[in-house]
């Protein structure tokens, strides 16, 4: 329930100001994918390791009760991925990441329940996650630093 709702919001997200076509699709299908990975990450069971994560890093970092995305950027850090979660981040030009770091970065059974509830293979959530993921930070972060708003709050201040 949790990842149809974000997907519905980041789908809106990543999909806005984009022509329709294939490009929007795609946008579309990235914020379904990353609203399931992230609703997995809350409520499901990756949550713990997003929630853990976050309190490894401490600070404003922390994984909050409605939003795991700090949670995930500190696994994608501690998975070597931090230069690149850092410049979705901050101002400057975001960096790629392949949908095999992602795969390795995630937790198994969290990627796993994503891929089912977007009706897609691992491999290919993983694939979509790797597209979406720097777009969708990027505009989740506008002033350079995690929010401690819960990602829904977060995406209604910024009219999305």
């Amino acid at each position: 329930m949790a990842g149809n709702d974000l997907g519905s919001l980041l789908g809106g997200l990543l999909g806005g100001g984009q022509g329709s076509g294939s490009g929007g699709g795609a946008a579309g299908g990235g914020g379904n994918i990353l609203g399931a990975l992230l609703g997995a990450l809350l409520g499901g069971g990756g949550a713990g390791g997003a929630q853990a994560a976050g309190a490894q890093a401490g600070g404003a970092q922390a994984a909050g009760a409605n939003n795991p995305l700090g949670g995930l950027l500190d696994m994608l850090a501690k998975s070597g991925l931090g230069d690149q979660a850092q410049s979705w981040i901050g101002t400057g030009e975001n960096q790629p990441v392949s949908g095999s770091q992602i795969k390795e970065a995630l937790p198994d059974d969290a990627l796993r329940q994503a891929a089912q509830q977007a009706g897609v293979s691992p491999d290919e959530a993983a694939d979509q996650l790797a597209q979406a993921l720097p777009q969708a930070v990027d505009k989740l972060t506008p002033n350079g630093q995690v929010p401690t708003e819960s990602l829904e709050e977060i995406i209604r201040k910024q009219n999305l």
